[in-house]
């Protein structure tokens, strides 16, 4: 038979357990959370570096071209700002690999030796010559940037005075007349053509993201695909140009290597290219790019 067990406290002496309040989850952290990753994704003040490269490439001359159409950009979202520095083809470096030579030519002797090695011989180049960190690269191979123009139904070019053969004023161009216009050489030299260079691609990018061509965004996608080769990552996409829609509202810093920043002289093959004064460039490195 079993014993029936007796309590050893009385009842009314033990301590009573206080029931917790399960706990809420607190939906509403998420939305907060994700929009604090929006925004720093859009607007983290990280510097960018993109070395914009224009090819000279033609049925003529062969899918192996130099780049005379040299453009060292950086992007930086919070601000936002948008620097474009263009370097004279003609400009004497050294190549790694090569040697002295023009730096339009680190791009040629890359691909010439290996295809596809071209874009990351020119941005070593920069790196060790102009000591900014650029990692980013967009060929614009510029006999097929008429199709891209045409396709965006032309470009406007606003001008405030007399360039190449145009006058001041704006002028409609379609796409052969856009690649006349920076291809001109008659009336200027290397410099001008640089800053027509600039006017062009601005005057694009700008038609590229109006808000009157995005149901066209298929149609220029096709195009930028024949005309532009780059490794920035899809990831970066919408920042870049979130950053430079708003750009285009504050201004985007245009600046080339002028003539007092450089010093003509003859090689002893007889070419005329022009030596880097550092001590004139550094400062508007230093300006542009923070280093």
């Amino acid at each position: 038979m079993s014993e029936i067990t007796q309590p050893t406290r009385r009842l009314d002496r033990l301590q009573a357990v206080r029931a917790r309040p399960a706990r809420r989850t607190r939906i509403w952290r998420w939305p907060l959370v994700l929009l604090t990753l929006i925004l720093f994704y859009f607007f983290a003040p990280l510097r960018t570096n993109i070395l914009l490269l224009g090819t000279d490439d033609s049925p003529e001359r062969g899918s192996v071209g130099r780049t005379d159409t040299i453009i060292l950009t950086t992007v930086v979202p919070l601000k936002p700002y948008v620097g474009m520095l263009s370097i004279p083809r003609d400009l004497w470096v050294s190549i790694p690999d090569i040697g002295e030579q023009r730096i339009n030519t680190a791009y040629f002797f890359a691909e010439a030796n290996q295809s596809g090695s071209g874009p990351g011989a020119a941005t070593q180049t920069i790196r060790d010559n102009f000591g900014v960190h650029v990692r980013y690269y967009a060929v614009i191979h510029m006999l097929g940037l008429t199709s891209l123009v045409d396709t965006l139904g032309g470009v406007d070019l606003k001008l405030g005075a007399p360039i190449g053969d145009l006058s001041a004023g704006v002028h409609h161009l379609n796409g052969s007349e856009a690649l006349a216009f920076v291809r001109e050489r008659s009336s200027s030299d290397d410099f001008n053509r640089m800053l027509r260079t600039q006017i062009l691609l601005s005057a694009v990018i700008q038609k590229v993201l109006h808000p009157s061509n995005w149901l066209s965004v298929p149609q220029l996608i096709v195009a930028l695909s024949q005309v532009v080769e780059t490794n920035i990552p899809i990831w970066q996409w919408p920042r870049l140009l979130f950053a430079i829609l708003r750009a285009f509202v504050f201004g985007i810093d245009s600046q080339t290597i002028t003539p007092e920043m450089v010093t003509p002289f003859q090689t002893s093959q007889g070419a005329q290219v022009l030596a880097p004064n550092w001590d004139a460039i550094n400062p508007l490195l230093l300006r542009m790019f923070g280093e």
